[in-house]
């Protein structure tokens, strides 16, 4: 007989017929090719680099980009490539619905065992390893095949959707800017960039820049550290001044290696040698989940003051928080530039709060910072018809009986007037991204392949 959802998206009952939920066959004739071609756009080493002609992000981006595409067309779909900020994958006719993810990634960091650019299919432990597999290659790749197969079964969409993959998510937006100004943006959607259940709400990103001007003479001549301002700082250094002798207790104590400097102690020679930390990255909206590099090294110099700001919260600003969670304080970058430290912090804070509050708690750590960029947070209503019409697609493949959850992370969603994270990630698998070693397993490919192919068909019957 054939399933029956109820739902508020349409005001009535929605009949999807047992066709278009034949999950078994549909996997098994689809999977093998959705592993390839999530090991194919993974090579594409996607990391944002210096602009090129005709390609505003670097290469990596546009072939990856390319790829896409071409695998969208080779399927018979209608493409669009807006000279290489984003693309789209066109599908039906109708009010535009918008499924947006992005295809650059993250810089590779370090303490890989696989390689980041390698897409490794390991059909023992059932993953694909590779930047990029988890956020967000492997879940455009897998829409896009979700997309085909009911494309090829015949079903018609009411709605025209729109598989819209960007290519600056990670480093700007850029990509979302020029879409809005050669295309239409569609106002309702969802962004395969998240976490299942569903999100309805995100922290705003608040990025800030602190200084911090270091007392002469200074303990050391350089002091650098991390990758991208949305990734823990996994590795930091500083380099002595000539003539300043490493402290092995304090090294000990504070986990740190010392690497010799210039072994003839020349004349003009600046170099004493290197303080190295090595920590462990995670996702800057969760930087409990990491292990960051600076703080030892700003203990290791007597820096405490400022690292009991900076890392053990002293002027309380991570006590802000709201139905969404507390404001998440992470300083992923650093570097000394005439005598002063500049710290560049990632800020995740509470949905309905605004960036002049988080700017108020800022004001009373005393150090001088400019505010590199606000993107207000997402907030939509659980009970709007979108959400509730996607719940129950997932509630219904999993059994689960979960509720929609509000996350630090940033998704393109927040480009969309009613917008929503809608997986991959679960809680029960840590897929490392922004971390060495990111993966995705077979079995998530597998639901987030079922969940989307359910809920296109649910949202656009």
């Amino acid at each position: 007989m054939p399933r029956i959802y109820f739902t508020i998206f349409s005001k009535k009952c929605i009949i999807i017929l047992d066709s278009f939920f034949k999950k078994v066959d549909i996997m098994q004739e689809y999977f093998q090719e959705i592993v390839k071609s999530i090991s194919e756009i993974v090579k594409f080493d996607s990391v944002q680099t210096a602009p090129l002609e005709g390609m505003p992000f670097g290469k990596g981006t546009a072939d990856s980009l390319r790829y896409f595409l071409e695998l969208a067309q080779s399927f018979g779909f209608e493409t669009h490539n807006y000279d290489n900020y984003i693309g789209e994958v066109v599908f039906g006719n109708g009010k535009e619905f918008a499924i947006l993810a992005h295809l650059d990634v993250v810089p590779v960091g370090n303490g890989w065992e696989h390689d980041p650019f390698g897409g490794e299919i390991d059909p023992v432990n059932e993953k694909i390893w590779g930047r990029g597999t988890m956020d967000d290659k492997g879940p455009a790749i897998v829409t896009l095949y979700a997309l085909r197969a009911l494309k090829e079964e015949g079903f018609i969409p009411n709605r025209k959707i729109k598989l819209i993959v960007g290519c600056n998510e990670e480093a700007g937006w850029e990509c979302i800017q020029h879409y809005r100004k050669v295309a239409v943006m569609p106002e309702e959607g969802f962004s395969p960039d998240a976490e299942f259940p569903i999100i309805y709400a995100e922290k705003g990103i608040h990025p800030v820049r602190i200084a911090y001007k270091l007392p002469t003479p200074a303990p050391f001549a350089a002091l650098q550290g991390g990758t991208v301002v949305n990734a823990v700082c996994d590795y930091c250094e500083a380099t002595l001044a000539n003539g300043v002798e490493p402290d092995y207790e304090k090294l000990e104590k504070f986990g740190l290696t010392f690497v010799p400097g210039c072994e003839q102690n020349c004349k003009y020679c600046k170099d004493g040698g290197k303080i190295v930390s090595r920590g462990v990255a995670a996702h800057a909206s969760t930087p409990e989940k990491g292990k960051n590099a600076i703080e030892p090294l700003l203990r290791y110099f007597g820096l405490d003051d400022l690292a009991d700001v900076l890392f053990a919260d002293r002027c309380g600003i991570q006590k802000l928080q709201d139905e969404t969670g507390h404001l998440t304080f992470s300083p992923d970058l650093v570097t000394l530039e005439d005598g002063v430290l500049y710290f560049t912090c990632d800020i995740r804070y509470p949905a309905t709060l605004t960036s002049q509050d988080v700017c108020a708690a800022l004001d009373t750590f005393g150090l001088p910072y400019t505010v590199l960029e606000d993107k207000k947070p997402l907030f939509c209503d659980k009970n709007s018809p979108l959400i509730q019409t996607l719940l129950g697609v997932y509630n219904s493949v999993t059994g689960e009986h979960a509720q929609p959850i509000a996350i630090g992370g940033g998704t393109y969603a927040r480009a969309l007037k009613n917008g929503c994270g809608f997986g991959p990630e679960t809680a029960d698998i840590d897929n490392r991204i922004h971390n060495s070693n990111e993966f995705i397993t077979f079995g998530q490919i597998r639901l987030m392949y079922e969940v989307y192919y359910r809920a296109i068909a649910a949202v656009c019957q």
